[in-house]
């Protein structure tokens, strides 16, 4: 993959959080239920409220929760102003990305290591 910064640490970031495929799957998903909460919101009319925006906190659960308690503990009332949902929303979802990329390499290395070690041999 090609270097986006001169920054081997920020690279490295970056390749954990968009350059893998659960990464890029886990982020279609928020997409579309972006999508899907942003065409509900402004072109469906509803005699209650719509429940397509828990979608979004469903897959950004749990690290958007922290926000949730950061925000109550710093003083705002149900959750805080839109802004501050927002960005949760969007760290919480970028940190869960790169959690993922992380996972699945370690997994690789961890299957690369293994099959270099049979077991029962």
């Amino acid at each position: 993959m090609k270097r986006l910064t001169g920054h081997p640490h920020l690279n490295t970031l970056v390749r954990l959080t968009f350059g893998n495929r659960a990464s890029l799957i886990y982020l279609g998903l928020v997409l579309a239920a972006t999508l899907f909460f942003a065409v509900d919101t402004l072109f469906v009319a509803h005699e209650d409220a719509s429940f397509s925006g828990v979608w979004l906190f469903l897959l950004a659960a749990p690290t958007v929760f922290l926000f949730f308690v950061g925000g109550s503990l710093a003083g705002a009332e149900a959750g805080g102003p839109t802004w501050f949902l927002v960005l949760g929303l969007v760290v919480s979802v970028l940190v869960q990305s790169l959690a993922l990329g992380w996972f699945v390499r370690l997994v690789r290395r961890a299957g690369s290591a293994g099959s270099a070690h049979p077991q029962g041999v």
